[in-house]
């Protein structure tokens, strides 16, 4: 499967608004206070108060479509488009003041049945003149990486030809911050993956839509193409309600499954984006799962201390950004890191490489024990 459109929607801005900012190591990461009674925190926001999907899915199909240069009337689609949290914004509203207001300034009230855990995926088929199979993939954190796979799946077996996937979100919400202060995982002052002096993750919104294509319908259009989807893999620790296993059996299971399903074996990987959430225990268990599977010269370029977390979306960015850097023979560096705690080849250090990259691993693990890899390749004409 082959990727023909890319749209982006960070906290830095659109495709090439975060692609640029990238490269130039700038951080979204900024205090904000965007509810009462909550002190200023790091957030990854656009503006000052947080977007609703409502806000943020049109304009990413719009973006996909627009990118990839198609009629969304050509071909009948497939929607493959996950979300952790879904509307949870609009009920936390509701529950508060006992009746329907705006989620954000001048943002008209939706219906409860419109905030569903399907609200992503239906809000882009609704843009599109024929869908086929709409799927609304959920597995935390690994959302982005389930939705991208199943869509994937669509195409290989035979039920689209073109499908749009990956994930979106909206996760600053009063309870999300609550919740994630509770378990003392917040940063407070900013996002540092794998840095000596990390403090823990920091939100962001936004997501990644990606137009997937069969190989041979992109080429008979004569379509740009980004990069190549060769495999997926995932597992599930089954062991905790938020902290995953300690030993990485289940999530070396994962990489393993998805390299085999890729035809790539470890060293020919080019580059990593790990999960890198900033959080001390994931860090140190990520960094030890590359430790163990992947050469120490290894490129790994972690994004979060520039996006912030956004949740069941930061999957699908990352293989957005992987596929840019693919196409593009280029590694943003690893904002935010300063110090590495971990004898990895974090592009901190040498912040650009050009040429050599060619396959490319995106990681994402969840809770629940959620643990997923997806393969990407460089593309060639053949």
């Amino acid at each position: 499967m082959v990727v023909t459109g890319l749209a982006l929607d960070t906290a830095l801005g659109d495709q090439l608004q975060t692609w640029e900012k990238l490269l130039q190591g700038q951080t979204a990461i900024k205090p904000k206070q965007p509810f009462t009674n909550l002190p200023p925190l790091p957030l990854a926001l656009r503006g000052d108060y947080p977007r609703s999907l409502g806000q943020l899915v049109p304009p990413l199909v719009q973006g996909a479509l627009d990118d990839a240069q198609l009629d969304p009337a050509e071909e009948p689609w497939g929607v493959a488009i996950g979300s952790s949290r879904a509307g949870q914004g609009h009920w936390e509203d509701w529950v508060g003041s006992n009746t329907k207001p705006p989620v954000a300034p001048n943002f008209d009230p939706v219906d409860w049945w419109q905030t569903l855990p399907d609200q992503a995926a239906r809000l882009a088929a609704q843009l599109l003149p024929e869908v086929t199979v709409m799927q609304c993939p959920m597995a935390a954190c690994a959302t982005g990486l389930w939705a991208i796979a199943q869509g994937m799946e669509l195409i290989r077996t035979g039920h689209c030809q073109r499908v749009l996937a990956g994930a979106v979100e909206a996760p600053i919400t009063p309870l999300t911050l609550a919740g994630f202060s509770k378990m003392a995982t917040l940063a407070t002052d900013g996002c540092y993956p794998f840095d000596r002096q990390r403090q823990g993750l920091v939100l962001g919104e936004g997501g990644a839509l990606l137009v997937l294509e069969s190989r041979a319908l992109a080429e008979k259009r004569k379509a740009r193409i980004y990069g190549e989807i060769l495999g997926w893999g995932f597992s599930c620790d089954a062991l905790h309600r938020s902290t995953p296993a300690f030993d990485n059996r289940s999530a070396q299971k994962a990489v393993k499954h998805c390299l085999t399903r890729s035809g790539l074996i470890p060293v020919q990987i080019s580059l990593i984006h790990p999960h890198g959430t900033g959080t001390l225990f994931n860090d140190q268990r990520e960094a030890a799962l590359i430790q163990t599977m992947f050469a120490p010269n290894t490129p790994i370029t972690s994004t979060k201390g520039a996006t912030g977390h956004t949740l069941g979306a930061s999957g699908a960015i990352a293989v957005a950004l992987t596929l840019l850097s693919l196409h593009q023979q280029k590694l943003p560096p690893c904002v935010g890191l300063r110090e590495p705690e971990f004898p990895l080849n974090f592009t901190s250090i040498n912040p650009l490489a050009h040429g050599g990259l060619a396959y490319g691993l995106c990681l994402s693990f969840g809770f629940g024990g959620q643990n997923g890899a997806i393969a990407v390749g460089a593309y060639s004409y053949q």
